[in-house]
Protein backbone atom coordinates (compact mmCIF):
# COMPACT_ATOMS: atom_id res chain seq x y z
CA UNK A 1 0.00 0.00 0.00
CA UNK A 2 1.28 3.30 -0.92
CA UNK A 3 -0.38 6.83 -0.73
CA UNK A 4 0.18 9.50 -3.61
CA UNK A 5 -0.30 13.30 -2.23
CA UNK A 6 -1.59 14.99 -6.00
CA UNK A 7 -2.23 18.67 -3.99
CA UNK A 8 -1.35 19.81 -0.81
CA UNK A 9 -2.85 23.36 -0.85
CA UNK A 10 -5.35 25.32 0.94
CA UNK A 11 -7.69 26.79 -0.77
CA UNK A 12 -5.79 28.00 -3.94
CA UNK A 13 -2.81 26.74 -5.61
CA UNK A 14 1.19 27.96 -5.35
CA UNK A 15 3.72 27.10 -8.11
CA UNK A 16 4.80 24.07 -5.70
CA UNK A 17 1.87 22.92 -4.60
CA UNK A 18 -1.40 22.22 -6.01
CA UNK A 19 -4.76 22.00 -4.78
CA UNK A 20 -6.25 19.05 -2.52
CA UNK A 21 -6.00 15.47 -4.08
CA UNK A 22 -4.66 12.46 -2.24
CA UNK A 23 -4.65 8.67 -3.72
CA UNK A 24 -4.16 5.42 -1.70
CA UNK A 25 -3.12 2.69 -3.37
CA UNK A 26 -3.82 -0.81 -2.38
CA UNK A 27 -3.03 -3.76 -4.45
CA UNK A 28 -3.99 -1.79 -8.22
CA UNK A 29 -6.70 -0.12 -6.65
CA UNK A 30 -7.10 3.58 -6.43
CA UNK A 31 -8.78 5.71 -3.52
CA UNK A 32 -8.91 9.15 -4.49
CA UNK A 33 -9.72 11.18 -1.77
CA UNK A 34 -10.78 14.56 -2.92
CA UNK A 35 -10.28 16.47 -6.41
CA UNK A 36 -8.94 20.06 -6.41
CA UNK A 37 -9.06 22.26 -9.63
CA UNK A 38 -6.03 20.55 -12.29
CA UNK A 39 -6.41 16.92 -10.22
CA UNK A 40 -6.43 15.24 -13.41
CA UNK A 41 -2.35 17.33 -14.66
CA UNK A 42 -1.19 15.67 -10.98
CA UNK A 43 -3.62 12.12 -11.74
CA UNK A 44 -1.29 11.98 -15.13
CA UNK A 45 2.16 13.01 -13.46
CA UNK A 46 1.82 9.91 -10.84
CA UNK A 47 1.54 7.58 -13.52
CA UNK A 48 -0.86 5.56 -11.70
CA UNK A 49 -3.10 4.77 -14.67
CA UNK A 50 -6.47 5.73 -15.89
CA UNK A 51 -8.48 2.62 -16.09
CA UNK A 52 -7.53 1.30 -12.85
CA UNK A 53 -10.32 0.05 -10.34
CA UNK A 54 -10.76 3.57 -8.78
CA UNK A 55 -12.85 5.31 -5.63
CA UNK A 56 -13.39 9.01 -5.23
CA UNK A 57 -14.34 9.72 -1.90
CA UNK A 58 -15.44 13.95 -1.47
CA UNK A 59 -14.71 15.42 1.88
CA UNK A 60 -16.80 18.89 1.24
CA UNK A 61 -18.10 20.58 -1.73
CA UNK A 62 -15.55 23.56 -1.83
CA UNK A 63 -14.19 23.98 -5.19
CA UNK A 64 -10.64 23.49 -3.99
CA UNK A 65 -11.57 19.86 -3.14
CA UNK A 66 -13.79 18.80 -5.66
CA UNK A 67 -13.90 21.14 -8.66
CA UNK A 68 -11.00 19.17 -10.31
CA UNK A 69 -14.20 15.80 -10.73
CA UNK A 70 -14.84 17.82 -13.86
CA UNK A 71 -11.39 17.32 -15.84
CA UNK A 72 -10.89 13.99 -14.33
CA UNK A 73 -13.94 12.88 -15.65
CA UNK A 74 -13.63 14.07 -19.21
CA UNK A 75 -9.83 12.92 -19.44
CA UNK A 76 -10.89 9.82 -18.49
CA UNK A 77 -13.61 9.71 -21.06
CA UNK A 78 -10.99 10.64 -23.59
CA UNK A 79 -8.70 8.23 -22.17
CA UNK A 80 -11.65 5.26 -22.68
CA UNK A 81 -12.06 4.13 -19.38
CA UNK A 82 -13.91 1.22 -19.36
CA UNK A 83 -13.81 0.08 -15.29
CA UNK A 84 -16.52 1.68 -13.49
CA UNK A 85 -16.08 4.24 -11.61
CA UNK A 86 -17.74 5.32 -7.96
CA UNK A 87 -18.09 8.89 -6.54
CA UNK A 88 -19.22 9.23 -2.85
CA UNK A 89 -19.17 13.04 -1.04
CA UNK A 90 -21.82 14.87 1.23
CA UNK A 91 -25.51 15.52 0.24
CA UNK A 92 -25.18 17.61 -3.00
CA UNK A 93 -22.73 15.65 -4.74
CA UNK A 94 -24.89 13.81 -6.92
CA UNK A 95 -26.23 17.36 -8.24
CA UNK A 96 -22.79 18.94 -8.70
CA UNK A 97 -22.31 15.66 -10.66
CA UNK A 98 -24.94 15.27 -12.87
CA UNK A 99 -25.24 18.94 -13.60
CA UNK A 100 -21.91 19.99 -14.70
CA UNK A 101 -21.51 16.76 -15.99
CA UNK A 102 -24.72 17.71 -18.17
CA UNK A 103 -23.87 21.57 -18.91
CA UNK A 104 -20.06 20.11 -20.24
CA UNK A 105 -22.54 17.08 -22.75
CA UNK A 106 -19.93 14.57 -20.66
CA UNK A 107 -21.62 11.13 -20.59
CA UNK A 108 -19.31 9.18 -19.33
CA UNK A 109 -20.42 5.63 -19.62
CA UNK A 110 -18.11 4.42 -16.79
CA UNK A 111 -19.25 6.83 -14.20
CA UNK A 112 -21.82 4.98 -11.69
CA UNK A 113 -24.60 7.37 -9.68
CA UNK A 114 -22.58 9.74 -7.23
CA UNK A 115 -23.23 8.34 -3.74
CA UNK A 116 -24.26 10.96 -0.75
CA UNK A 117 -22.62 9.73 2.44
CA UNK A 118 -23.22 9.64 5.99
CA UNK A 119 -22.11 8.54 9.31
CA UNK A 120 -20.97 5.30 9.30
CA UNK A 121 -19.73 2.52 7.10
CA UNK A 122 -19.97 2.92 3.19
CA UNK A 123 -18.29 0.68 1.63
CA UNK A 124 -17.86 -3.04 2.86
CA UNK A 125 -15.67 -4.82 0.91
CA UNK A 126 -14.29 -8.16 2.28
CA UNK A 127 -11.26 -7.28 2.40
CA UNK A 128 -11.23 -3.74 4.23
CA UNK A 129 -14.22 -1.26 4.81
CA UNK A 130 -14.17 2.47 4.30
CA UNK A 131 -16.12 4.95 7.24
CA UNK A 132 -17.27 8.50 7.00
CA UNK A 133 -17.49 11.08 10.25
CA UNK A 134 -19.03 14.11 10.55
CA UNK A 135 -16.21 16.88 10.54
CA UNK A 136 -16.38 20.08 11.41
CA UNK A 137 -16.09 22.86 8.85
CA UNK A 138 -17.86 25.78 7.53
CA UNK A 139 -20.09 23.60 5.23
CA UNK A 140 -20.97 20.03 5.17
CA UNK A 141 -18.15 18.03 5.79
CA UNK A 142 -16.74 14.56 6.42
CA UNK A 143 -13.32 12.61 7.74
CA UNK A 144 -12.78 9.39 6.35
CA UNK A 145 -11.21 6.18 7.72
CA UNK A 146 -10.22 3.48 5.54
CA UNK A 147 -9.72 0.21 7.82
CA UNK A 148 -8.36 -3.57 6.14
CA UNK A 149 -10.35 -6.39 7.51
CA UNK A 150 -7.87 -9.05 9.80
CA UNK A 151 -5.96 -10.99 7.70
CA UNK A 152 -5.10 -14.86 7.95
CA UNK A 153 -1.81 -15.53 10.12
CA UNK A 154 1.33 -16.31 8.52
CA UNK A 155 1.81 -20.17 7.44
CA UNK A 156 4.25 -21.69 8.88
CA UNK A 157 5.45 -24.71 6.54
CA UNK A 158 7.05 -27.03 9.80
CA UNK A 159 3.58 -27.51 11.28
CA UNK A 160 2.14 -28.26 7.94
CA UNK A 161 4.69 -30.67 7.17
CA UNK A 162 4.19 -32.62 10.72
CA UNK A 163 0.34 -33.08 9.91
CA UNK A 164 1.87 -35.13 6.53
CA UNK A 165 0.19 -31.72 4.25
CA UNK A 166 1.96 -32.14 0.85
CA UNK A 167 3.10 -28.89 -0.56
CA UNK A 168 0.87 -27.75 -3.40
CA UNK A 169 -2.76 -26.91 -4.01
CA UNK A 170 -3.46 -28.43 0.22
CA UNK A 171 -1.56 -25.54 1.29
CA UNK A 172 -2.93 -22.85 -0.63
CA UNK A 173 -6.44 -23.90 0.79
CA UNK A 174 -5.33 -23.79 4.40
CA UNK A 175 -3.96 -20.42 3.61
CA UNK A 176 -7.46 -19.23 2.65
CA UNK A 177 -9.04 -20.07 5.56
CA UNK A 178 -10.42 -23.54 4.20
CA UNK A 179 -10.22 -27.31 6.29
CA UNK A 180 -8.16 -29.98 4.01
CA UNK A 181 -8.40 -33.65 4.17
CA UNK A 182 -5.64 -35.91 4.13
CA UNK A 183 -6.01 -39.70 4.82
CA UNK A 184 -9.53 -39.33 6.27
CA UNK A 185 -8.27 -36.48 8.72
CA UNK A 186 -9.25 -33.10 8.45
CA UNK A 187 -6.83 -30.29 9.45
CA UNK A 188 -7.84 -26.97 9.62
CA UNK A 189 -6.65 -23.79 9.33
CA UNK A 190 -5.60 -22.81 12.83
CA UNK A 191 -3.47 -25.78 13.24
CA UNK A 192 -1.22 -24.16 10.57
CA UNK A 193 -1.59 -20.54 10.87
CA UNK A 194 -0.40 -18.13 13.34
CA UNK A 195 -2.90 -15.66 14.46
CA UNK A 196 -4.72 -12.87 12.31
CA UNK A 197 -2.80 -10.14 11.36
CA UNK A 198 -4.12 -6.79 12.28
CA UNK A 199 -4.67 -4.84 8.89
CA UNK A 200 -3.91 -1.06 8.13
CA UNK A 201 -5.74 1.78 9.35
CA UNK A 202 -5.52 5.01 7.82
CA UNK A 203 -7.70 8.72 8.64
CA UNK A 204 -8.20 11.48 6.14
CA UNK A 205 -9.37 14.17 8.09
CA UNK A 206 -10.52 16.63 5.09
CA UNK A 207 -11.07 20.44 6.08
CA UNK A 208 -11.71 20.47 9.90
CA UNK A 209 -11.66 21.96 13.48
CA UNK A 210 -9.96 19.51 15.77
CA UNK A 211 -12.71 17.81 17.97
CA UNK A 212 -13.54 14.48 20.05
CA UNK A 213 -15.60 13.14 17.31
CA UNK A 214 -12.62 13.08 15.32
CA UNK A 215 -10.23 12.13 18.10
CA UNK A 216 -12.44 9.04 18.57
CA UNK A 217 -12.87 8.60 14.93
CA UNK A 218 -9.11 8.02 14.27
CA UNK A 219 -8.30 6.06 17.19
CA UNK A 220 -5.45 3.78 16.32
CA UNK A 221 -4.86 5.06 13.31
CA UNK A 222 -1.42 3.86 11.30
CA UNK A 223 -1.19 7.21 9.10
CA UNK A 224 -3.84 10.15 9.94
CA UNK A 225 -3.14 12.70 7.50
CA UNK A 226 -4.70 15.89 8.92
CA UNK A 227 -5.57 19.28 8.01
CA UNK A 228 -3.03 21.52 9.05
CA UNK A 229 -3.59 25.29 7.26
CA UNK A 230 -2.06 27.49 9.69
CA UNK A 231 1.16 27.73 12.29
CA UNK A 232 0.15 28.07 15.87
CA UNK A 233 0.63 31.83 15.58
CA UNK A 234 -2.62 31.74 13.12
CA UNK A 235 -4.66 30.24 15.61
CA UNK A 236 -7.46 32.64 15.67
CA UNK A 237 -7.36 32.63 11.88
CA UNK A 238 -7.73 28.28 11.84
CA UNK A 239 -10.58 29.18 14.17
CA UNK A 240 -12.04 32.04 12.09
CA UNK A 241 -12.09 29.59 9.05
CA UNK A 242 -12.80 26.34 10.57
CA UNK A 243 -9.35 24.74 9.78
CA UNK A 244 -6.68 23.20 12.03
CA UNK A 245 -3.01 24.56 13.14
CA UNK A 246 -0.59 21.73 13.15
CA UNK A 247 -0.33 22.08 16.64
CA UNK A 248 -3.86 21.14 17.13
CA UNK A 249 -3.51 18.18 14.35
CA UNK A 250 -0.54 16.70 16.26
CA UNK A 251 -2.55 16.95 19.34
CA UNK A 252 -5.68 14.91 18.40
CA UNK A 253 -2.78 12.49 16.60
CA UNK A 254 -1.26 11.93 19.79
CA UNK A 255 -4.56 11.67 21.93
CA UNK A 256 -5.65 8.97 19.08
CA UNK A 257 -3.07 7.00 19.35
CA UNK A 258 -2.34 7.67 15.56
CA UNK A 259 1.55 6.48 14.67
CA UNK A 260 2.32 8.72 12.12
CA UNK A 261 0.80 12.22 11.57
CA UNK A 262 0.93 13.89 7.90
CA UNK A 263 0.65 17.55 8.02
CA UNK A 264 -1.09 18.67 4.38
CA UNK A 265 -3.63 21.39 3.48
CA UNK A 266 -1.15 23.96 3.76
CA UNK A 267 -1.96 27.83 3.34
CA UNK A 268 -0.58 29.46 1.00
CA UNK A 269 1.40 32.00 3.03
CA UNK A 270 4.01 29.48 4.44
CA UNK A 271 6.10 28.42 1.30
CA UNK A 272 8.50 27.02 3.86
CA UNK A 273 6.33 24.40 6.23
CA UNK A 274 9.13 23.69 7.94
CA UNK A 275 7.74 25.98 11.40
CA UNK A 276 4.88 23.93 11.32
CA UNK A 277 6.46 20.48 11.21
CA UNK A 278 8.76 21.92 14.41
CA UNK A 279 5.72 23.00 16.23
CA UNK A 280 3.93 19.65 15.77
CA UNK A 281 6.57 17.96 17.00
CA UNK A 282 6.67 18.88 19.84
CA UNK A 283 3.08 16.57 20.32
CA UNK A 284 3.90 13.97 18.39
CA UNK A 285 6.61 11.69 17.84
CA UNK A 286 6.51 11.19 13.67
CA UNK A 287 5.35 14.18 11.94
CA UNK A 288 5.56 13.91 8.21
CA UNK A 289 4.80 17.09 5.73
CA UNK A 290 3.36 16.28 2.90
CA UNK A 291 4.65 17.35 -0.66
CA UNK A 292 2.89 17.16 -4.26
CA UNK A 293 3.88 14.09 -5.98
CA UNK A 294 5.45 12.66 -2.59
CA UNK A 295 4.66 8.37 -2.71
CA UNK A 296 4.76 7.23 0.81
CA UNK A 297 5.09 3.36 1.39
CA UNK A 298 2.86 2.52 4.31
CA UNK A 299 4.15 -0.39 6.83
CA UNK A 300 2.20 -1.82 9.96
CA UNK A 301 5.03 -2.09 12.96
CA UNK A 302 5.52 -5.57 13.10
CA UNK A 303 5.02 -6.14 16.65
CA UNK A 304 1.41 -4.82 15.80
CA UNK A 305 1.54 -6.91 12.38
CA UNK A 306 2.10 -9.76 12.86
CA UNK A 307 1.43 -12.00 16.54
CA UNK A 308 4.29 -14.34 16.78
CA UNK A 309 3.90 -18.48 18.44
Amino acid sequence: MKIVFLGTSAARPTPARGLSCICMVRNGEIFMFDAGEAAQMSFMRSGLGWNKKMRIFVTHLHGDHCIGLLGLLQTMSMQARTENLEIFGPPGIREFVECNTKSLNLRPAFLLPPQPVRDGTIVDHPEYCIRACAADHSVESYSYVFEEKPKPGRFVAKKALALKVPRGPLWGALQRGSEVEIDGRIVRPSQVLREPRRGMRIGISGDTRPSERLCDFFTGCDYLVFDSTFSDEDAPRAKTTMHSTAVEAAKLAHSAGARHLILTHFSARYPDVSLLVRQAEQFHDSVIAASDMQELELEVTARDYEVRA
